[in-house]
């Protein structure tokens, strides 16, 4: 008997398309409120989001009111999922307490021991696992200089080494312009000095008195020297520098009234902002000479400890599109820094940047800045004996003995 025909198989039923997955919220504390600094940090904001994310802005405006805050609202426990500090010391009270997570699978995603600068590893590798997002280099002792002013004074080139900047600052003095443009305010001397310190004192006596706190070093005769030098500076600067913000000071750079200022590449933005081009209008060198150090500065987000899974997706979502080479190159841009990573697409980057990457690339002048090596209360007590040698009849002797009082007075 035939068998009868089978009735067709219905198709199957249409699956219902997947909900889709809610972003990854983020509430980001960070002290990024001025013009440029807004722009830059949007830069983070869109690329997050386009990422999957939902950045929840929480801006605090100074770095001081902003660092103080987020670690009150960690002790409190109402913290922030990422917040920013700088490159530095000041995040390691909360990384030996326990108060952050790490993000090792980002950085191994991301070959960060390989890619990144030492002195950035050093400080946001503890104890074998990554604590921070590094976002930036700046470095913190450029030497920005008018062009116009150099022409009047008869200045044919870039200073090479101490003894030709001071004949260049005497040339502009000579031709009635201010040769230095300061703002004579505490943290602006200790960049002061430590620009002199790094060029004059040589990144072997720099590493012996931050790094190892040798009191012989302090006391040495080239320390003094530096000293010296240092405060030899202000024979230089204007009656009106005391109180004078920095951005003031590279404004009178701006209009040819000062000569030259040092100031971290951040400076740079007020140039741009005046119209002004680098190699054009104002010139910008690191250093003397081909071999001088490059001190390492920057900024860097960090993760408070949560358990939630969420929460630990969004903070790692976070660390790998801040880091990752787009988002650096169109960041570094709008900030005036330098990215953290090689390679990136420098095309739209200004003369200043490109000679800052260019000497990234020789390790051997990377040298990290003082709050790399030093805690944030040391760093302020040295601020406070440099400006009372800076700003007072003190002798060089008397300094001498003053660092090593607070180096003393900050060993546990």
């Amino acid at each position: 008997m035939a068998r009868a025909p089978q009735p067709p198989k219905a198709p199957p039923a249409p699956k219902a398309p997947a909900a889709p997955q809610p972003p990854l919220k983020a509430t980001v504390s960070h002290w990024w409120t001025s013009g440029g600094e807004s722009a830059a940090v949007r830069v983070f904001a869109e690329a997050f989001n386009k990422a999957g994310g939902l950045w929840i802005d929480q801006a605090i405006a100074g770095a001081d009111n902003s660092r103080a805050a987020t670690v009150n609202r960690i002790v409190g426990g109402n913290a922030p999922m990422i917040a920013q500090f700088n490159t530095s010391k000041q995040f390691r009270d909360i990384v030996d307490q326990g108060m952050l997570n790490n993000i090792d699978d980002v950085a191994a995603a991301g070959n960060w021991d390989n890619v990144l600068a030492k002195p950035i590893i050093d400080v946001i590798k503890v104890n074998g696992h990554y604590y921070a997002a590094p976002v930036n280099i700046h470095m913190p002792a450029w030497f920005f200089y008018s062009k116009a002013a150099f022409a009047k004074a008869g200045i044919k080139g870039e200073p090479k080494s101490w003894e030709e900047f001071i004949a260049a600052l005497d040339k502009l003095k000579k031709a009635g312009i201010i040769p230095l443009g300061f703002g004579g305010q505490v943290w602006q001397e200790k960049i002061l000095f430590d620009a002199v310190f790094a060029l004059v004192g040589g990144p072997e006596l720099y590493m012996k008195i931050y790094r190892d706190r040798d009191y012989a070093a302090v006391n040495s005769e080239a320390f003094r020297q530096v000293l010296i030098k240092f405060r030899s500076l202000r024979n230089y600067i204007d009656p009106g520098s005391p109180g004078r913000n920095w951005n003031d000071a590279t404004a009178m750079v701006v209009t040819g009234r000062a000569g030259v200022q040092i100031m971290g590449d951040w400076a740079k933005g007020e140039f741009s902002a005046a119209g002004q081009v680098a190699g054009k209008d104002f010139g910008c060198f690191a250093g003397f000479g081909p071999k001088s150090p490059y001190l390492v500065a920057g900024d860097a987000f960090v993760f408070p400890k949560s358990a939630k899974p969420q929460i630990v997706k969004a903070q790692k979502l976070f660390a790998t599109v801040v880091t990752s080479p787009g988002p650096q190159a169109d960041f570094a841009v709008k900030k005036g820094s330098i990215p953290i990573r090689p390679d990136v697409d420098t095309s739209k980057m200004d003369l200043c940047a490109k000679q800052g990457i260019e000497i990234m690339k020789d390790r051997s002048r990377q040298l990290p800045n003082p709050e790399m090596l030093l805690e944030p209360d040391l760093v302020g007590s040295l601020q406070d004996v440099l400006t009372n040698f800076w700003n007072r009849n003190q002798t060089p002797e008397q300094a001498q003995k003053n660092f090593i009082q607070a180096m003393k007075d900050q060993t546990w």
